[in-house]
């Protein structure tokens, strides 16, 4: 029988290949770095936890593997959201993430027959489906605003 050779040095578990441990450590946001288990040593990696005791990147097996990204998780999930989009009042707490969001704020608009306005294609279907009560919904020509329920 196989043993587990290769171990996450985040979480101390092990893996019988390279491959399963590679996808492992993906889930906790490291390069894919191997190292084989080593009777004599812990393997330790310098991960970051979100000081909020209640978030699921509190514990040690949910850490983050850089302190860029811990600090804007922190910033995204717990903070205070400081930057505001004048188009739409929609509020964020990374500055990055208000900026990707104002280039591309009312650029696409796809009007419902209930009045509500969206900016993806896919949710408005999902609105016209419900109202109308069907599975098709086609998509006009790009000179027609009216929607075509099949």
């Amino acid at each position: 029988m196989a043993t587990n050779r290769f171990i996450c040095e985040v979480c101390n578990k092990g893996f019988q290949r390279e491959q399963n441990l590679q996808l492992h450590r993906r889930g906790h946001n490291l390069p894919w770095k191997l190292k084989q288990k080593s009777k004599t040593e812990i393997p330790k990696r310098k991960v970051y936890l979100c000081p909020e005791p209640t978030c699921v990147h509190h514990e040690a097996s949910r850490a983050l593997g850089d302190l860029t990204g811990i600090k804007k998780h922190y910033s995204r999930k717990h903070g205070e959201k400081k930057w505001k989009c004048d188009k739409c009042a929609k509020r964020y707490a990374v500055q990055s993430d208000w900026k990707a969001h104002s280039k591309t704020c009312g650029t696409r608009e796809y009007r419902c027959d209930c009045g509500t306005l969206f900016s993806r294609y896919t949710i408005l279907k999902t609105c016209l489906r419900s109202i109308f009560n069907t599975k098709s919904i086609i998509k006009p020509p790009p000179n027609e605003s009216r929607f075509w329920i099949k």
